[in-house]
């Protein structure tokens, strides 16, 4: 089966930390309120196992949480090598049930029932805990956890919790329209100058666009294109110190308010709103205004996204 244009750039875009954290830190805190477990312990746990999104068994299975089958298991399955040859992996229709199942393999689980008797935000002792369960086989595994929760300041998402305070008070709305319009593809985007190195320059709903090539950082780009690289990073939606992959839509102008050519875009499998922004050169704090969105939501796939 052939991908189409976004569905192939989805394929080989990696996820960054911080885009991982965005898109479920609302899942981790909402199951802490339910079930008792730090957000902060479940996102980095989610990072660790799932490689911040980007391994196979959370692309294929959607599984983030490294959870094999074990006995009882009725749900879908992913067999791939792990410790042994062809292992069992429990598979998911999309990431919230893999975080939901999370929650539950913790709490019904004997063998971690010490961890339920810390305090919430005590994140190294919950670290120290699961490893001490057997979670996991690395003896490095409550230090890995535990420099990536400090290092993203994971431990915020415990004290929001906690606060009582949700990011999901509103229910979001979700538009209900079929998407009679065809997606734009790269091959669409006309030539409409060049940089001093012969580097193409494209454009995209009127505004100038590079395609990253391979070995691209956003301070080289700044060089060629004679530009500054916070530039890179506002124009792109993107986190600080962020990376870029080969084929990535790079934006050298600001994004627009809305789409001058389309109404609506049918979300995809695997695809976040930043896709989206960057596809059709509409920035992303627009498309979450223009949707009536907060911007911690993730909205299904196959939602009408409204670009205008």
């Amino acid at each position: 089966m052939l991908l189409s244009a976004t569905e192939a750039v989805n394929a080989q875009r990696k996820y960054t930390t911080e885009e991982y954290i965005q898109t479920y830190k609302s899942i981790a805190i909402d199951k802490m309120k339910e079930y008792k477990i730090p957000a902060s312990i479940t996102l980095a746990q989610g990072i660790l196992e799932s490689g911040s999104g980007n391994s196979n068994l959370a692309r294929k299975a959607n599984n983030h949480f490294g959870i094999k089958c074990h006995k009882g298991w009725t749900g879908r399955t992913f067999y791939m090598d792990d410790d042994e040859k062809n292992e069992c992996f429990r598979s998911y229709k999309k990431a919230e049930e893999s975080y939901h199942d999370h929650s539950l393999f913790l709490t019904q689980r004997g063998r971690y029932s010490d961890l339920f008797k810390l305090k919430i935000t005590d994140y190294k002792g919950w670290a120290k805990g699961l490893s001490k369960a057997g979670y996991a086989t690395n003896p490095r595994y409550p230090e890995l956890l535990i420099r990536i929760i400090e290092r993203y300041d994971l431990a915020a998402y415990d004290k929001e919790a906690l606060s009582g305070k949700s990011s999901r008070e509103k229910k979001p709305i979700e538009t209900k329209v079929k998407v009679t319009e065809t997606p734009p593809k790269h091959s669409d985007f006309k030539v409409v100058d060049k940089s001093e190195q012969g580097r193409f320059i494209h454009e995209n709903n009127g505004v100038k666009l590079i395609f990253a090539k391979s070995g691209d950082d956003i301070n080289s780009l700044a060089k060629e294109l004679h530009m500054y690289s916070w530039q890179f990073y506002k124009y792109n939606d993107l986190p600080k110190n962020a990376s870029i992959k080969e084929g990535q839509l790079v934006y050298v102008q600001k994004k627009k308010r809305k789409s001058k050519t389309h109404h609506y875009h049918a979300l995809q499998s695997g695809e976040t709103l930043w896709d989206v922004s960057q596809l059709y050169g509409v920035k992303l704090k627009r498309i979450y205004k223009m949707n009536d969105w907060d911007e911690s939501y993730r909205p299904a796939i196959g939602t009408a996204v409204k670009l205008r």
